[in-house]
């Protein structure tokens, strides 16, 4: 079969003033992204910043579905044809979850990938989408690959692209197309988006027990779950591996597991804000042991016990931490580490003590726990914005993470509920809760954080004791956060405003990266108790939301009543 001869060309263009990537990378409403040349302008910029390592490459590509994702992904193989990469990897329907694309350029040792997601974030023509590299390691680009992407985006001039590249239907069909670019050979792979995810996780887990588990034995009754894939990413996934492996009902245990381009216009974010149908299911059937819910692209999770009971994910952290020798891949390999990111509750790190594993405080991130990784000191990472993960990938994972649960409720023969009390028994509880402010003024959210800054580094703050509902806390110390990594050194400054308490108690206050419009938010809010672990997380915690919001000044800067989600 012969092998089409095709030239590339050269476009001229201008930049765009707002291509500065996020925490993970470049997320801007659907129809930014359809503005002429602006997805072109940055797919040139992120092979670009890529320079001589580009030549002959080979690049995985795939998102979570969204719309827009097709026209993306074209755009992505005219331009790569031209800019002399190799070969693309590119998951059939263009779909890959998150952590699927850093478990194949680990595996085939590539250079990267290109990730076409906006996370959690809302979908279709009407919201959002987004796109970000991810470097040899499967982890997200560190700031320095992002900051010189965006220096780059700020002064281009033209992109490389192959116009007569034909890509309508090349990523619905499994299988190779080879074409003559130039006089270069360029190949592009079309796979199944699941099987080598799948793989994977049967390395890690004991599929014959967790298979037990779900379907039960003469000796132990069917565990009943509920898995909501939330039209995202990993209904795919779920149903290969729950339905097809572990023997789940396709009727019964899973739902909502066709991705569509649009999420069905919910918010693919799993939280009891947007997630509450799933909630609601939980409480409303008693017969459902555990419940989980993924957000679009599949790396972020929510865990539920019977009647909804909810798991924090400080503290799924610390439980799965405590449990880790029930799961093959940490008896095969053992546990090197801990680490949470800044805002994270610090139950964690209670744990780590006990063990005697070593404990990090990172920035918000994932990229931040790669260099971690690498160095063989991190096995267990998670943050509290419902990630957890560990080192078989660089990236967070909601389904590793559930069947790490899965393993560890198998192992312990206990509910979700009965294992966190008998964890909080033994460590005591660190309680916990995130108020987000969506889409504020960024004005407004910019001046209260000033406001703070100069709050913290007054004279008298430090020692002062505020009090609310008959409740008193003194300031320890308060200070922006700044992380040295202690692996290759390098400085990441004004992570978030803390205000740290004498009894352990936290408040953290950060505006977040991954919105595509105006600013998020985050007040953080963390108080410990060694006795007292039964009461309602939202009735503990009252008096330091109440002080959270006093010192911030919030409804003044930003007019906000009432948070958008509390989690």
């Amino acid at each position: 079969m012969s092998v089409p001869k095709l030239e590339s060309v050269v476009v001229q263009t201008t930049p765009f003033e707002d291509q500065k990537p996020g925490t993970s990378g470049l997320r801007k409403k659907v129809k930014v992204f359809m503005e002429k040349n602006y997805t072109e302008n940055f797919i040139q910029c992120i092979f670009d910043a890529l320079g001589c390592k580009l030549k002959g490459a080979t690049l995985v590509v795939g998102g979570d579905g969204r719309y827009f994702s097709k026209p993306a992904i074209n755009t992505i193989i005219r331009i790569a044809s031209a800019n002399e990469v190799s070969k693309l990897i590119i998951g059939q329907l263009g779909i890959f979850s998150t952590p699927a694309v850093s478990a194949l350029i680990r595996q085939h040792k590539v250079l990267g990938g290109i990730v076409l997601t906006a996370s959690h974030n809302p979908g279709g023509i009407r919201h959002d989408f987004g796109i970000k590299y991810n470097i040899e390691n499967g982890g997200p680009a560190p700031d320095q690959i992002s900051n010189n992407i965006y220096e780059l985006t700020t002064k281009i001039t033209q992109y490389k692209t192959t116009p007569t590249l034909e890509t309508d239907r090349m990523i619905d069909i499994l299988g190779t197309s080879k074409f003559n670019v130039d006089g270069r050979e360029f190949t592009v792979e079309i796979i199944d988006s699941t099987k080598n995810y799948v793989a994977l996780m049967k390395e890690i887990f004991d599929f014959n027990k967790l298979r037990a588990l779900i379907r039960g034995t003469d000796k132990r009754p069917a565990f009943n779950i509920l898995l909501d894939s939330m039209n995202g990413v990993t209904g795919v996934y779920v149903r290969n591996i729950f339905v097809e492996e572990l023997g789940a009902s396709p009727d019964n245990n899973v739902r909502r597991v066709v991705p569509l381009d649009n999420f069905g216009e919910i918010h693919p974010d799993p939280n009891l804000t947007y997630a509450k149908d799933l909630v609601d299911k939980l409480k409303e059937n008693a017969s459902y042991d555990f419940g989980a819910a993924f957000d679009g692209d599949g790396d972020r999770n929510m865990i539920l016990g019977k009647n909804a009971f909810f798991v924090t994910p400080s503290d799924s952290l610390a439980v799965l931490a405590n449990n880790l020798d029930c799961i093959p891949y940490f008896k095969k390999n053992g546990v090197h580490g801990f680490a949470r990111s800044m805002p994270t509750a610090a139950a964690v790190d209670r744990v780590a003590a006990k063990l005697g594993k070593e404990m990090f405080e990172v920035p918000t991130g994932w990229k931040y726990f790669g260099n971690l990784m690498d160095a063989g000191r991190l096995s267990l990472c998670g943050e509290e914005s419902f990630g957890t993960g560990s080192d078989h990938i660089r990236e967070k994972d909601g389904l590793w993470a559930v069947l790490a649960w899965l393993s560890v409720i198998e192992h312990k023969n206990m509910g979700v509920e009965d294992i966190l009390k008998e964890h909080w028994k033994t460590y005591g509880r660190n309680y916990f809760s995130r108020y987000d402010y969506e889409e504020v003024e960024t004005e407004g959210a910019n001046a209260m954080m000033q406001h703070l800054e100069n709050l913290i580094v007054s004279k008298d703050f430090v020692g002062k004791t505020l009090a609310s509902n008959c409740k008193t806390y003194k300031v320890a110390n308060a200070d922006n956060f700044s992380y040295v990594d202690p692996i290759d050194h390098s400085v990441a400054k004004n992570q978030g405003i803390r205000v740290l308490f004498e009894d352990g108690s936290r408040l953290i206050y950060r505006l977040s990266g991954t919105g595509s419009s105006g600013a998020t938010v985050r007040i953080y809010i963390e108080c410990y108790e060694k006795d007292d672990v039964l009461t309602d997380a939202q009735v503990m915690l009252r008096p330091l939301v109440n002080i959270s919001l006093d010192i911030a000044q919030l409804k003044k800067f930003t007019g906000r009543e009432e948070p958008t989600v509390i989690t």
